[in-house]
């Protein structure tokens, strides 16, 4: 279940009677919630403590370090085709600040990016276009 952050008490309760489902000491069901960190905060607050001790495991995916979150932009690149530089090392430099090395942060920023690259005929996208694109598209 992928945003579960979202998710409201009731359905929360919900999941846990889905989870407490029990046939001949077998659960026929594994659930996997996907959510923002927040999920995290809501599963330890004491009124979700019944649902929490019934997760088995645990995953937290960290946010990429710099160097690494380059690499995931060209990895990303390369998988659509590009043959050539399109973001500079300024711009990824940029992209990374703003995205805090969030993978999702990163892709939406990047394609935003992509997009108005295209929207201006532009091959190469640079640090001020990063700016402009965040100004633009992200600011609240």
């Amino acid at each position: 279940m992928d945003e579960a952050h979202l998710l409201d008490r009731e359905m929360l309760e919900e999941i846990r009677f889905l989870l407490n489902f029990r046939m001949d000491s077998y659960n026929p069901m594994s659930l996997i919630l996907v959510g923002q960190p927040e999920l995290r905060r809501i599963l330890q607050l004491q009124v979700y403590e019944a649902i929490a001790q019934r997760i088995n495991l645990r995953y937290h995916l960290p946010p990429m370090e710099r160097e690494e979150a380059k690499g995931y932009v060209a990895h990303h690149l390369r998988t659509a085709g590009a043959s050539s530089t399109i973001f500079t090392d300024d711009a990824l430099d940029m992209v990374y600040e703003y995205a805090g090395g969030i993978a999702r942060k990163i892709n939406n920023l990047c394609i935003a990016c992509l997009m108005a690259a295209a929207a201006e005929q532009k091959r190469l996208i640079d640090d001020r276009m990063v700016k402009v694109v965040i100004e633009n598209e992200f600011s609240v």
